[in-house]
């Protein structure tokens, strides 16, 4: 009997999901891939694209390359989902699957921040990091703010990396001493969940750069004319240039079908990743898992791969009988890439060291 799994969303969980199982299912089974973009990139490369160190095509593929693989691909948008009998409308057609695996990710959501969108520039997409180069290309000088508009967003390292890789350009480029850089964070400290010492660590590594750092600071408003910025707490800051990581929502299409919980994303058993709904499985920045500090665990690149290799063998393991189940254990890997040469962060240790840690704190802290 040939089976049909649906994967919604060709990012680094949907890709891993998708080859997985297309190499554990018979080839009689179908492996759908779904997504509205015709490209797959690498969003940590953003970082090197906005400081000039790769181009878009460097770390760009298209995705009919999925093909070759056995992946049937479609390219469209996902505009319904029926979670209960795991049937989906992508742009009118419909499609109904037996194992139904959610992998949009997150929607960025910058129109939150009254002014943010008009006078800013956006970290975290191709269209942003790439505009970035090139106004750091054109800049001669002054205040530039970086900052984060919510507590919580995917890969909680980027904005601190974009930060040490926008002081090591400026260095290059002999204009640091023309420079101010003002970090404004709305979390208390950088990369809250791996703990105390990291994150003091991590705020050492920036301010040692001269860097500015303000924790716990809401942006409330820009005034994109004036540049300007208002905060919750009452302070206001003027920039010549602003970065932002924007606000994150689950899409629209995952809200609307019911998925999402309080928290505005999609609760999952956090060791098979399934859903309230049988073989409907979701993985990556779309789902919430909460740790034992009372934080979600952090949205990432590391563990949407592991959470869809878990996923993969399950289903495989579920229609063949093949191979063993397994369970998502929380398990990350991370680095900080500090722009120039190694940078201690502890005495007697370099940047090394905050890989380690990662590890070391998210396993901790997953639970049961």
């Amino acid at each position: 009997m040939s089976r049909t799994v649906l994967v919604l969303g060709a990012g680094i969980g949907g890709i891993v999901a998708a080859e997985t199982l297309r190499k554990l299912l018979p080839a009689s089974d179908r492996v759908i891939a779904v997504d509205r973009a015709g490209q797959h990139f690498f969003p940590p490369s953003l970082l090197w694209l906005m400081v000039g160190e790769r181009t878009p095509e460097e770390f760009s593929r298209p995705l009919d390359r999925l093909h070759r693989y056995g992946i049937e691909f479609r390219r469209g948008n996902v505009t319904r989902i029926d979670p209960a009998q795991r049937e989906v409308e992508i742009d009118g057609q419909f499609l109904r699957a037996d194992a139904l695996v959610i992998a949009l990710g997150a929607e960025y959501a910058p129109g939150a921040i009254p002014g943010l969108a008009e006078a800013g520039l956006c970290i975290y997409t191709m269209e942003g990091a790439t505009a970035i180069r090139d106004a750091l290309a054109r800049f001669s000088g002054g205040r530039i703010v970086i900052l984060t508009a919510a507590p919580q967003y995917k890969c909680p390292a980027a904005p601190y990396e974009t930060a040490l890789l926008v002081d090591n350009y400026l260095c290059k480029r002999g204009l640091r001493e023309k420079t101010t850089i003002e970090f404004f964070a709305a979390e208390p400290r950088p990369m809250f969940v791996t703990g105390p010492e990291l994150g003091a660590a991590v705020r050492g590594m920036i301010e040692a750069r001269g860097i500015a750092y303000h924790p716990e600071h809401q942006i409330k408003e820009v005034d994109a004319t004036n540049r300007r910025i208002a905060f919750a707490n009452g302070v206001e800051m003027e920039f010549d240039l602003l970065l932002y990581v924007p606000p994150h929502r689950a899409p629209a299409v995952v809200r609307e079908a019911g998925l999402t919980n309080e928290s505005g994303w999609v609760p999952v058993d956090r060791h098979t990743l399934q859903t309230q709904f049988d073989n409907v499985f979701a993985i990556g920045d779309i789902t919430t898992i909460p740790l034992k500090m009372g934080r979600p665990l952090p949205k990432a690149g590391v563990f949407a791969h592991g959470q869809a290799e878990v996923v993969a063998h399950n289903i495989a393991h579920a229609w063949t009988g093949k191979g063993t189940t397994r369970q998502f254990t929380g398990e990350g890997m991370c680095f900080i890439e500090t722009g120039g040469p190694k940078t201690p962060i502890f005495s007697g240790t370099t940047s090394k060291a905050v890989f380690l840690l990662f590890v070391k704190t998210f396993l901790s802290n997953f639970g049961s």
